[in-house]
C-alpha cells in the first residue's frame, strides 16, 4: 500500500512538472507584454514615433480612401492627418487635422470646420500615453486587473482590464502566445453618432521597427463606422517639434 501511495505520489509530482508556468497576475502578464514589444527599458526611451499609411473609413454604405500620417511624442502628444479622397462626389478631397499638445485637443475639418475635443474624447486621448499606458500605469494612478481569458478568432487572449485614474475602462486581449494585442475594446464618445459608443479595434501583422514590434494593420469599427489603417513606414526617435500638436494659430 506505501509503495502504492509514492507511485501516486511520483506521477503527481511528474504532472506538475510537466505542466508549462502561466502567468497568473497583470503584473506578469504586462511584463511579458512589454518584453515582446522591445523590453521595459527600450520603451522607456522611445520618444517619438511617426508612421504613414492608408486609412478607409466607411460608414453608411460610403467608402472614403487616402493617405494617413500619424504623430505621437511621449508622454501623450498625438497628431493624426488624413485627406480622403472625394472624386467619386465631384469634389477633390476632405482634409482631417486632429491634434493633442497633452492638455487640450481640437479636429479641423476641411468640409466640416473646427472643434474643440473635450469631455470623455479628450480623456481617452490624454490617457493614451506614448509609448504604452502599461509601461508606468501605477504612477498614472491607473489600475489594472486581470480578467481571464478569451478567444480573438482562433487566438487564446489574456483579458487585461485597464481603468485609468479618469476616463472609461478599457479591455486588452493580450496574446497568450506571443503577448502582444490582439484586441482593444473601449467607449467612444462620438456626438455626430448621437453619444458613447463600443468601439473594437484589432490589431495585426506586427513588424520589428529598430527593435520595438509594431501593428502595421489596425481594424477599428463601432456601430456608426470602420476605419482600417494599413502602415507602410514607421521611424522611431524622429525630432518632432512641440507646435505639431497645437492648433494652428488664426491668421
Amino acid at each position: 500500500m506505501k509503495s502504492g501511495f509514492r507511485w501516486a505520489a511520483v506521477v503527481a509530482a511528474g504532472v506538475l512538472w510537466a505542466v508549462p508556468a502561466q502567468a497568473q497576475t497583470a503584473d506578469e502578464v504586462i511584463e511579458k507584454h512589454l518584453a515582446a514589444l522591445g523590453g521595459r527599458a527600450a520603451l522607456a526611451k522611445l520618444e517619438t514615433r511617426v508612421a504613414t499609411g492608408s486609412v478607409t473609413i466607411s460608414t453608411q454604405g460610403i467608402n472614403l480612401s487616402g493617405p494617413l500620417e500619424i504623430s505621437l511624442k511621449a508622454p501623450n502628444k498625438s497628431r493624426s492627418l488624413i485627406k480622403l479622397d472625394l472624386s467619386q462626389f465631384g469634389a477633390t478631397e476632405m482634409v482631417i487635422d486632429q491634434r493633442c499638445d497633452g492638455k487640450t485637443a481640437y479636429a479641423a475639418n476641411s468640409m466640416q470646420g473646427d472643434r474643440e475635443i473635450t469631455g470623455s474624447q479628450l480623456q481617452s486621448m490624454l490617457n493614451s500615453t506614448f509609448p504604452t499606458p502599461l509601461l508606468d500605469y501605477k504612477s498614472a494612478g491607473a489600475k489594472v486587473e486581470l480578467a481571464g481569458k478569451d478567444k480573438v478568432g482562433d487566438r487564446t487572449a489574456y483579458v487585461l482590464l485597464y481603468t485609468p485614474k479618469g476616463g472609461s475602462a478599457i479591455k486588452e486581449f493580450i496574446d497568450a502566445e506571443t503577448y502582444l494585442i490582439l484586441r482593444t475594446v473601449l467607449k467612444v464618445d462620438m456626438a455626430e453618432a448621437g453619444g458613447e459608443l463600443e468601439q473594437t479595434s484589432d490589431t495585426s501583422d506586427y513588424r520589428d521597427v529598430g527593435g520595438f514590434k509594431v501593428p502595421f494593420s489596425i481594424s477599428t469599427a463601432n456601430a456608426a463606422q470602420t476605419v482600417k489603417i494599413t502602415l507602410t513606414n514607421v521611424e522611431h526617435n524622429k525630432p518632432i517639434d512641440d507646435a505639431t500638436f497645437s492648433r494652428p494659430a488664426v491668421k
